[in-house]
């Protein structure tokens, strides 16, 4: 059995963040994403303290369907930011296994010359399981980035066709990749995902693919003029990117700055981020209502039971949750 690494006190975890130790960094990210409640305690008072300090970073998810590149293109423009004079803290979700509740955790294996850099953190967190996947602690985690003064955070999202949605809830760029000669480049990629970007990659434009990529940029510009703006102060843009020899990442950072500048300019990044915490606050109690419902000794009692005849076909499933409703609000009911 792994020995567990005992808790910091408050002060020692909040120092260390703020001092931009990484090995405390690391930690502080174990300690949100841990399911004890006495670490829960411990995180809110942390993230209590350091809230003062978040805020100032650029946020930017990255999505795409896996095969894109994703890691690749976050190598190559981690390295091209750092070259800039930012600090890169990269958030990359990896799929946990439905069978095993397992994950690879391989992304520092996979951004080989970024995961060596001083000013750059790669912080590799299992999905859990939790839909979209994105980790259960994302939002948490950039903050802890942020407040270590951090100045671009970069969330990789696995890719599985919700995470677009919900990796948008929690930054302020969203970075859709797709990937020219897969076919039909707009039967590859929703309108609802479309609709959220804020810029489409068409990577692996190098080499043999510049063609494809040209074509595919093509379809996707035509198809962004015909929908509706997300922000009304931005129009999403499409434009070609390699992982592999760093064409048109500059590019790239140039739009996520203009980005920035215009929802700054109309006030529209304070209310969306404003928008942000209010869904943050509902996700949680969400969460902590279900976990509560689950641990109900009279919901617990009768939930294998339950469970078994939905599957068994003898009781249909919203049957199946009244009763259960109906045990927990009887059992909880005030006399």
């Amino acid at each position: 059995m792994t020995r567990r690494r005992p808790r910091l006190s408050l002060d020692a975890y909040e120092r260390g963040v703020r001092e931009r130790d990484r090995a405390v960094l690391a930690q502080a990210i174990t300690l949100v994403e841990s399911r004890d409640e006495t670490d829960a305690a411990l995180a809110q008072a942390l993230l209590t303290r350091l809230l003062p300090a978040t805020g100032g970073a650029r946020r930017v998810g990255v999505t795409g369907v896996p095969g894109v590149g994703k890691s690749t293109f976050l190598d190559e423009f981690g390295m091209r930011l750092l070259s800039r004079g930012k600090r890169v803290a990269v958030l990359a979700i990896d799929p946990s296994s439905s069978i095993s509740g397992g994950s690879i955790l391989g992304d520092k294996t996979r951004m080989a010359r970024l995961s060596l850099e001083k000013e750059a953190f790669i912080r590799p967190s299992p999905s859990g399981l939790t839909p979209g996947g994105i980790a259960r602690r994302t939002r948490e985690t950039m903050l802890l980035c942020e407040a270590a003064g951090f100045d671009v955070i970069l969330v990789e999202t696995v890719g599985v066709g919700q995470g677009e949605t919900a990796v948008s809830d929690m930054v302020d760029f969203l970075l859709v990749l797709a990937l020219p000669g897969a076919g039909d480049e707009l039967q590859g990629i929703k309108k609802g995902v479309l609709e959220l970007a804020d810029a489409i990659g068409v990577n692996k434009c190098d080499g043999e693919g510049a063609l494809r990529a040209r074509t595919a940029l093509h379809d996707l510009r035509a198809a962004l003029r015909y929908l509706p703006r997300r922000r009304p102060s931005w129009k999403a843009r499409a434009l070609a990117v390699s992982g592999l020899t760093g064409e048109g990442l500059d590019a790239l950072w140039d739009v996520v700055e203009e980005h920035r500048q215009a929802l700054e300019a109309s006030g529209e990044l304070a209310a969306m981020r404003a928008e942000q915490q209010r869904s943050w606050m509902w996700s949680l109690i969400t969460e902590r209502l279900e976990r509560w419902f689950r641990a109900h000794p009279e919901v617990e009692r009768r939930l294998a039971g339950i469970e078994a005849d939905v599957v068994a076909g003898r009781m249909t499933p919203p049957v199946a949750a009244d009763e259960l409703f109906a045990a927990f609000t009887a059992a909880t009911r005030p006399p």
